[in-house]
């Protein structure tokens, strides 16, 4: 029976770099976003205040780490399930902090709603990187 995907697929997909690329790029904004708030203490505090979250030192001090541990976590490979658990519950709570597109109307709801479910998309991406780290793992591969 032939392989219906081509060659090239299979080249790209077996090469190393596009494991490191893929988690890269699906992470890439929480690391860029937790070093931003970390250079930026006040604009962190001032943004989990703008969400109402009390207190907010404590909540920037949190996502700060979350932004930073969980993408390290998940592009060195390791712990790769507690990375992704991190980034994961930390995206849904930021979707429906951030995002409570049933409270508004008009455009403010349908630019919400579409934030919304990206982030649960990456909810979903997350799942994915554990799932597929797992699997790696069980067949003895980094």
């Amino acid at each position: 029976m032939r392989d219906p995907e081509p060659r090239l697929i299979h080249t790209i997909l077996d090469w190393p770099p596009t494991w490191f690329l893929a988690r890269l790029l699906l992470v890439g904004a929480y690391l860029v976003g937790g070093l931003a708030k970390l250079t930026d203490w006040p604009g962190a505090v001032a943004e989990q205040a703008h969400f109402g979250m009390a207190p907010p030192a404590v909540w920037a001090a949190l996502t700060i780490a979350v932004e930073i541990i969980g993408p390290l976590l998940i592009l060195l490979g390791r712990f790769v399930w507690l990375g992704a658990g991190m980034l994961g519950v930390f995206t849904l709570l930021a979707a429906f902090v951030a995002n409570a597109f049933w409270t508004m109307e008009g455009q403010e709801r349908f630019f919400a709603t579409n934030a919304f479910f990206e982030h649960v998309g990456l909810v979903g991406g997350f799942i994915l990187a554990a799932l597929v780290a797992e699997h790696a793992r069980r067949q003895g591969r980094p």
